[in-house]
């Protein structure tokens, strides 16, 4: 290389010893130089990462919390053993107050007493068709006693309780009634409370109607039914007190309204009357102080109950002057004014004659009138009573006097 020009070996010099460093490496202050470096790396990025693994629980915690106050370490803490295994439990048998309520516990108390459905405002069933518009239905306060206004009231038959829907709480029962005229529509009618409390209608058990003229008591079973006490007749102004027929009915709750469950559906003949039948001849013969005149009635018994007596009324012809006038029982006779006259009856099945003679005045032309003579039936208790028909118990005399 001498042919070389010196400033250009200069530079190949240079140049071999700059390749030759390169390729040989460090020497043994470089080495531990190096070594002193990646152990102070490695020392810091331990560090490093036990900063972040006890700091990574602080941060999260507050980001699920919404903290956003700055994290600070935990502190450092002794391993929790692991829990011991416990033996299972028994699911207690209580409620949680969640629960639903039972029945029993749950249902409104609907036991009322007659002063509260007194003091309440009440929505009661429909009236029958015949009764005034002062028997309303719609926010009643019930009265307790008759008036000249004819309207809604409690009787005096005793309320009664009995669970009648099967809840768990007992319900009430009254017999309330309207007047229209001489007597009372009438019915009975159960009673509860809503959840507020109020006092509301749980449905009508029965009412008078054609079929059933009266109500006359009720009761109630342990097992909530309703028993009702009905008659065919309701006895006012001068009806006789025993001759309505009276049946038990007994009535439940089902398909949310009462029906009859037991006893009789309707009223048949009643089995006390009889059917008297009447027919009469009659004479009218000039006398020296008038005329008299002889009636002779023939009953028939068509019935099958014995008529003890019979008694003969629209006797307001004249005088009495014969005949069976001496059997008459006195103090009927008497109560009359001698317009009637009471006589032994007639049997089942058979036919008796009886025979009046009356002094009359002598009358004729327009001043003549038609009477009508009736016979009743009455039993050996002196009590009066109805005609199976009352069409056939009466005999017309024509206009003679």
């Amino acid at each position: 290389m001498s042919d070389l020009d010196p400033r250009l070996r200069e530079r190949l010099t240079a140049y071999r010893m700059d390749v030759t460093a390169r390729a040989v490496g460090p020497g043994p202050d470089q080495a531990r130089r190096t070594l002193r470096r990646r152990r102070r790396t490695r020392v810091v990025a331990v560090a490093a990462a036990a900063v972040v693994l006890v700091l990574a629980p602080v941060v999260a915690n507050a980001a699920l919390k919404g903290d956003r106050t700055p994290p600070v370490p935990a502190e450092s803490v002794d391993p929790t053993p692991p829990p011991t295994t416990a033996p299972p439990t028994t699911p207690s048998t209580t409620p949680s107050p969640d629960s639903p309520p039972s029945a029993e516990s749950g249902a409104p108390d609907g036991r009322i007493s007659r002063q509260q459905l007194l003091a309440a405002r009440l929505d009661l069933p429909d009236w029958p068709s015949l009764v005034p518009s002062t028997c309303t239905t719609s926010d009643v306060r019930l009265a307790t006693s008759a008036n000249k206004d004819a309207v809604p009231l409690l009787t005096d038959v005793q309320v009664a309780h009995a669970d009648l829907d099967d809840d768990g709480a007992q319900e009430s029962v009254a017999l309330v009634a309207c007047r229209y005229g001489e007597a009372f529509a009438k019915q009975v009618i159960a009673f509860d409370r809503d959840d507020s409390g109020r006092i509301v209608t749980l449905g009508r058990v029965v009412r008078t109607t054609n079929g059933v003229q009266d109500i006359v008591g009720l009761s109630v079973t342990a097992a909530g039914a309703v028993q009702v006490r009905v008659a065919d007749l309701q006895p006012c102004c001068d009806t006789p007190s025993y001759w309505p027929q009276e049946q038990q009915r007994t009535y439940r709750f089902t398909g949310g309204r009462f029906t009859q469950t037991g006893g009789p559906t309707a009223f048949g003949k009643d089995p006390r009357l009889t059917d008297l039948r009447l027919t009469m001849t009659h004479t009218l013969v000039d006398a020296p102080d008038g005329r008299t005149l002889t009636t002779v009635f023939t009953v028939r018994n068509a019935g099958k109950v014995d008529a003890a007596q019979v008694e003969f009324r629209g006797f307001d012809v004249g005088e009495p002057a014969g005949g069976d006038w001496s059997r008459c029982d006195t103090k009927a006779a008497a109560a009359d004014d001698n317009q009637s006259c009471r006589l032994p009856g007639v049997p089942a099945g058979e036919s008796r004659r009886y025979t009046f003679v009356h002094l009359v005045p002598d009358r004729s032309g327009a001043a003549a009138m038609k009477r009508t003579f009736h016979v009743v039936h009455f039993d050996a208790q002196d009590r009066q009573w109805r005609d199976l028909d009352d069409k056939n118990n009466q005999a017309q005399l024509p206009g003679v006097l």
